[in-house]
């Protein structure tokens, strides 16, 4: 989570367009709620049984959203979300940002259990869920503290808000296209 990439910019973003840096944080745990629920049912062995279409999707998504940051950098005080979204779209868009990052996948699948323990009287469902409970919490302080710092730092430094934000676009383009490379190559 301390890795800047589609999450941190999208918190970012929020806190520069004078949007909820709440609401922003909450769609993007909501995508990573996803992951959990999913891990919860056991469903996070199917879905990872296709890593590479979850790596290519999420890198793609990634280098859409990074492209349209450099197209479009924040401008401060202003929103390029279109005001005839509906709320469940713009839900949507944050949730699909962390929900189709392969970090989150990676997280549930190949760290995770190494702290469940099935000899336990705890079941592992309840492990996986606590476990993604305590993810998400830890996401939601770092988020919403940069989203908090873009808002109070950034915002009186134009010129570095836009640095920031072309910076967050090109590094999305690139992870985005590292992802992808390495999953073409293996």
């Amino acid at each position: 989570m301390f890795t800047p990439g589609a999450d941190w910019a999208y918190a970012i973003s929020a806190g520069l367009r004078d949007r909820s840096v709440v609401l922003a944080v909450a769609r993007l745990i909501a995508g990573y709620a996803g992951y959990t629920l999913l891990a919860v049912a056991g469903l996070v062995v199917i879905v990872a049984g296709s890593p590479a279409v979850l790596t290519v999707a999420g890198a793609g998504y990634l280098m859409w959203l990074g492209w349209g940051v450099l197209r479009r950098p924040a401008a401060l005080g202003a929103s390029t979300e279109p005001m005839a979204s509906s709320r469940g779209q713009i839900m949507l868009k944050g949730a699909g940002i962390s929900g189709l990052n392969p970090k989150a996948l990676l997280l549930h699948f190949s760290l995770f259990p190494q702290f469940i323990d099935t000899a336990d009287g705890w079941p592992v469902a309840a492990q996986t869920g606590l476990l993604g409970t305590l993810h998400m919490a830890a996401c939601a302080l770092v988020y919403l503290a940069a989203g908090v710092l873009a808002r109070t730092v950034l915002k009186t430094r134009p010129s570095a808000a836009r640095t920031v934000t072309r910076a967050s676009g090109a590094m999305m383009i690139v992870i985005g296209g590292f992802l992808l490379v390495e999953r073409l190559a293996g």
